[in-house]
């Protein structure tokens, strides 16, 4: 035993939750970012302004969403390079067999893939054949007799969530808000989750308003100790940046939770508030504007697909909103509330 527990140490294989659940699925994010995100704006970009050429860009980036996702995994699990080049063979047969749920058959299986490849790098003197083919078998094996499993799991759990939301908007509202808003907020990736699942429609209205409450939240929150540099770098960057401050007073967070609990049925249940865009965006919240392009990206889809007369004025009051007023204008009220209470005190949360 002790013999095995040495190797997985030399080969840097660590069977946790934080590397797999934390490093690998926020790799992964990133990689759905620079792909299948950045292709879908582009392409957007491209229809609006008759640019055929930004089409055909964002075309090809979407494209290799599943190839991106994994060479990203590959890389937060520190994979040697013959596995890192080598899973874009497995992230792209995941993703296209997984269907809806594709993005988690690319975690699950790139992680497999990934480290069996690491296990057998570099132990034999024909390394350059080896490695490539264990990992490219491995991971495309799994993915023609898994994947289409995996993605049917994750696309019916994103199902389940969505009709919850369809039938029960107040409180799936709340719920979707809220948990999105946390995930976004603590070190996982909301997007990943999203994306994984397929949250669109009205839940994924319901997870970019937690998410913005977060974002915009803390931002607009934490202005007297940070001001502008601190507005932008949470309200278009991350509010992730506040965790170190959260650890130290969790009570800090509590403007923004209530806030998304507020947001959440208001998106659901007053304003029908939907994200029919990418999964993913739904996750993103106000980071680069994702979760706003998204849910534009979302209307012009249901205008061609004819689902939708056209973009309205109301549609863009209730998207300004829901993810940046009432964001801003609710965590600002709720922290005057806390610093009264003592909650919060001065530089509690002041951003290094």
């Amino acid at each position: 035993m002790s013999k095995f527990s040495s190797f997985l140490k030399r080969k840097d294989i660590v069977f946790s939750a934080k590397r797999y659940g934390v490093d690998a699925l926020g790799a992964m994010a990133q990689g759905l970012f620079c792909s299948l995100l950045i292709g879908t704006i582009l392409n957007t970009i491209g229809t609006q302004l008759n640019i055929p050429f930004l089409n055909t860009i964002g075309g090809f980036a979407s494209a290799m969403a599943g190839a991106a996702m994994a060479v990203a995994i590959g890389y937060a699990l520190k994979t040697p390079p013959l596995v890192l080049f080598s899973l874009v063979a497995v992230g792209y047969s995941s993703n296209q067999l997984g269907g809806a749920g594709g993005p988690l058959a690319v975690l699950i299986i790139a992680i497999i893939a990934a480290e069996i490849g690491k296990m057998v790098s570099k132990e034999t003197k024909i390394d350059i054949l080896v490695t490539p083919l264990v990992t490219i078998f491995v991971g495309v094996a799994l993915s023609k007799l898994c994947a289409p499993y995996i993605g049917e799991a994750a696309n019916w759990v994103g199902q389940l969530i969505m009709w919850a939301t369809e039938l029960r908007p107040f409180l799936m509202g709340i719920l979707v808000s809220v948990l999105v808003g946390v995930a976004l907020t603590l070190p996982i990736s909301s997007a990943a989750i999203c994306a994984a699942f397929g949250l669109t429609g009205l839940a994924g209205g319901a997870a970019v308003a937690g998410c913005c409450a977060n974002m915009v939240g803390f931002a607009i929150l934490s202005f007297r100790e940070n001001r502008v540099g601190g507005l932008i770098s949470q309200g278009l960057g991350t509010s992730m940046l506040q965790m170190g401050n959260i650890v130290k007073n969790p009570k800090i967070w509590i403007p923004a939770i209530v806030t998304s609990a507020i947001t959440g049925p208001i998106a659901t249940c007053v304003f029908k508030f939907q994200m029919n865009g990418p999964a993913v965006a739904s996750g993103m919240g106000t980071c680069g504007l994702v979760g706003p392009i998204g849910v534009y990206t979302g209307w012009i889809n249901d205008v061609a697909a004819g689902t939708k007369a056209a973009v309205t004025p109301m549609d863009w009051l209730e998207l300004v909103l829901i993810c940046f007023v009432l964001p801003g204008l609710l965590a600002w009220i709720f922290g005057l509330i806390c610093r009264r209470l003592g909650w919060i005190k001065e530089n509690d949360l002041k951003l290094d």
